[in-house]
């Protein structure tokens, strides 16, 4: 625990002293991620399973089925 601890102090003091230059990047990293697991997300990949299958067991199933097709 006192390590984790000790890496969260770390990354809050070098967070609070980054230049102008770190928060822009910072800032474009955020955007990235916020495109990449969102926006991606919802356009590009629907829940197919919750789509097709009403019950967990259904969709259980057809992963199984996927899975040991071969």
């Amino acid at each position: 625990m006192n390590v984790l601890k000790k890496v969260f102090k770390f990354y809050i003091d070098g967070f609070r002293n980054i230049g102008k230059l770190g928060v822009k990047m910072w800032i474009i990293i955020g955007i990235k991620l916020f495109i990449m697991f969102v926006i991606l997300k919802i356009f590009f990949f629907p829940n197919f399973l919750n789509s097709k299958f009403d019950s967990e067991e259904d969709k259980g199933n057809y992963v199984i089925d996927l899975l040991t097709k071969n």
